[in-house]
């Protein structure tokens, strides 16, 4: 019981958050003041498919209106685009090469090596909160199936006892 009034709390706070940022006309940018996690998470929901590092750039890196944030996040977003089209274009020819962690290459030689250390800990710290947002749903849900068959356990004890009694006043 008591983890669930510490769960509204928690989620109180987010919708009083969420609530603020969409109150904030000023900002330009479609994910806010959101993490990258919740960005990530809510881009793969509607788009039903895992969300990449170019594909994360790309959407904390633009306008509402879809325009890039600054001339130079076009810039990169446009080699980012380039350099994509080149692997994809190499790996359409050749079947060694592995388009699935592509990103962080392409990441990498666009920005720089500095630049991309910094991404690589965002990505990181985004993978890092959506695992512990999952195992707390795992473990929510855990408490709730404990909750439901300790009621269960107490409701089948008192029809025992119950039964019990019936049959004591009986004799």
């Amino acid at each position: 019981m008591r983890l669930d009034s510490g769960i509204q709390r928690k989620e109180r706070t987010v919708s009083e958050l969420e609530q603020a940022a969409g109150k904030n006309k000023n900002s330009s940018n479609p994910a806010g003041s959101r993490s990258f996690a919740f960005v990530a998470e809510g881009e793969e929901v509607s788009s039903g498919q895992k969300v990449g590092r170019l594909q994360l750039f790309e959407i904390t890196h633009r306008k509402k209106d879809r325009s890039p944030m600054t001339s130079e996040a076009g810039e990169i977003m446009e080699k980012l685009k380039e350099k994509n089209a080149e692997y994809e274009a190499i790996a359409s020819t050749d079947s060694s090469v592995n388009l699935k962690n592509i990103d962080n290459r392409i990441i990498t030689e666009v920005l720089g090596l500095e630049r991309d250390q910094i991404a690589q800990m965002q990505a990181s710290t985004v993978n890092q909160i959506t695992e512990v947002q999952r195992k707390c749903e795992e473990i929510q849900q855990q408490l709730r199936a404990d909750a439901v068959a300790r009621k269960a356990a107490v409701a089948a004890r008192k029809v025992e006892v119950a039964a019990m009694a019936a049959e004591q006043s009986r004799k």
